[in-house]
């Protein structure tokens, strides 16, 4: 008699199983996939297409109609909570869903405790779909004339942002921003100094300001104010402080790492509930942290691919290993990056072009199952 294996959300580490599901349909298995968006946005990509140089089709993949055409179903629709001990997740509207076994691919978010009041010209870097209504925001600003831009956080994610707000303004002709990012105490400060460098030098190289003067205490009505009290107006405010894992874990009484992401052990399953898997951002792997780089779910998906069908079946589940160094490469937003893997490191048009091919590969190959 088939099961029913249920996946929360159809992120990078779930791509092969949603390649995959007439795998589990043919066995008698029931499919369920629950995402709140009928796609699932490449984030590696998202600040280009903020930038104006991917279209939202480039870097999304149609989860609903893969599910649908292979036989699957899927449930627009947000998971809120699990219910362990019943084997149900509970959706916003209230309803519930049972499973035999559960994956979780629920992603992360970014941090809006600075905010004070509503989010009225504040955007943060996800859910990514929002960066579009960011980019429409942005050049309507433009049309007005001079505005200024505050963009808080000072790791990559802000650094990609800025270059790529600088270069959407740009291409559009329009009335260029005052664009500031406050990073805190330290730009990249997380990487090596011959990093900081060279993004430092590209953000300050077309007029973007850098304040490295103390870390953002409160985001309000237009203003930004640091840890000093200091304060800067700002008509639009970027959030891109970094992001934690899916709240859903924690709201649920499981088992969770030091971040709130699910515990999993090397089989990247729930040691409390065996019947739980998950991968990507959502996840703390028990065995060693990992950061939170779409690398690490592209690994995971073949080990997932085999333990969900091993979980049904009652097969042998396969560990995953998170392999050694990986490749970084960030989008500067004026057609240049930096890339660095161990020793190698250098910025320019090269290190753009491998990671905008390496990306548009990645696109292709699971978009290719639509």
């Amino acid at each position: 008699m088939g099961k029913r294996l249920v996946l929360v959300g159809g992120g990078h580490a779930h791509m092969m199983t949603l390649a995959n599901l007439g795998s589990f349909l043919q066995k008698g298995h029931e499919v369920t996939v629950i995402q709140p968006s009928e796609f699932h946005y490449y984030s590696g990509m998202g600040p280009g297409m903020l930038g104006g140089f991917y279209r939202p089709a480039d870097i999304r993949f149609a989860t609903r109609h893969v599910v649908e055409k292979q036989g699957g179903r899927f449930v627009l629709g947000r998971v809120v909570r699990i219910e362990a001990a019943r084997r149900n997740v509970v959706l916003a509207d209230g309803s519930t869903i049972g499973y035999d076994v559960l994956s979780c691919n629920a992603g992360s978010y970014v941090p809006q405790a600075a905010v004070r009041g509503g989010m009225d010209g504040i955007f943060a870097v996800k859910p990514i779909e929002r960066l579009m209504a960011a980019q429409a925001r942005l050049l309507e600003l433009a049309d007005r004339g001079r505005f200024s831009v505050a963009i808080i956080g000072g790791g990559p994610s802000a650094v990609e942002v800025a270059g790529n707000v600088w270069r959407l303004l740009h291409d559009h002709g329009r009335q260029m921003a005052d664009i500031r990012v406050f990073a805190g105490r330290k730009l990249m400060a997380r990487f090596p100094e011959s990093v900081r460098r060279r993004a430092f030098r590209s953000l300050q190289g077309r007029g973007i300001h850098i304040l490295e003067q103390g870390y953002v205490r409160a985001v309000a009505g237009g203003r930004v104010t640091l840890e000093s009290g200091e304060q800067h107006e700002a008509d639009f405010i970027f959030l891109s402080v970094g992001v934690k894992p899916s709240a859903i874990f924690q709201e649920s009484g499981l088992p969770i790492g030091p971040d709130g992401g699910l515990l999993v052990n090397r089989y990247l399953q729930c040691p409390e509930f065996p019947e739980i898997f998950g991968g990507g951002d959502c996840i703390f792997f028990q065995d060693q942290p990992l950061d939170k780089v779409g690398v690490y779910a592209v690994r995971q998906n073949p080990v997932l691919l085999n333990n969900l069908l091993a979980a049904l079946d009652g097969g042998r589940l396969l560990p995953f290993t998170p392999g050694g160094d990986y490749l970084l490469i960030f989008n500067l937003g004026d057609g240049t990056g930096i890339l660095r893997k161990r020793w190698l490191e250098f910025d320019g048009r090269l290190a753009f072009l491998i990671k905008d091919y390496i990306d548009r590969r990645f696109m292709k190959k699971f978009q290719a199952i639509e």
